[in-house]
């Protein structure tokens, strides 16, 4: 079906598309991380890790239009676990897309690349993330206080997890 959401191999073409949402100050608090960062330094990483077997990296498509951009990082073959992020553009913000990239990334994690843990973190006040996290099967593992500093306070950064056995015992589907 056309309208559905896919996560499609990011491509050297999608590069502009991710370097607007890593210059959006608010998605860039929300990943601990500041904003601003070089279309050429983002190019630079991605020429670096594009073949590496420690990460993958999507952008979140309906009908070929970008909604988002979707990664799982450091990924460990040994351990079977790797760390989970997202970001949706602003103008996707508030469609439940968040929650179906999520559980596709999930998908490919549990699946294809067989992962028996895929983790995240999350700022404490990110409420609208931690709910669609628990709602695709996170939990919360931690709260690390005070962990970041972001726009003049420090925030608590929640650790969050999800494991195959789980995922593949509630029947999530896709």
């Amino acid at each position: 079906m056309s309208s559905q959401l896919e996560l499609k191999a990011m491509e050297k073409e999608d590069l502009e598309f991710v370097h607007g949402l890593m210059n959006d100050p608010t998605i860039m608090s929300f990943w601990f991380d500041e904003p601003y960062q070089s279309k050429a330094d983002l190019e630079e990483k991605y020429m670096k890790n594009k073949d590496s077997d420690h990460m993958r990296l999507f952008i979140l498509k309906k009908n070929k239009e970008q909604l988002g951009f979707v990664g799982l990082y450091s990924i460990d073959p040994i351990h079977r676990k790797a760390e989970f992020a997202i970001m949706i553009d602003p103008a996707h913000q508030g469609f439940g897309y968040a929650g179906q990239a999520t559980r596709l990334a999930m998908d490919y994690a549990f699946r294809i690349l067989n992962l028996h843990k895929l983790y995240l973190t999350v700022d404490e006040i990110n409420e609208k993330a931690i709910h669609v996290y628990n709602k695709s099967g996170f939990n919360t593992e931690a709260v690390l206080k005070d962990e970041y500093f972001v726009k003049g306070s420090y925030h608590n950064a929640v650790i969050m997890s999800a494991f195959q056995n789980d995922y593949f015992q509630n029947d999530v589907l896709v």
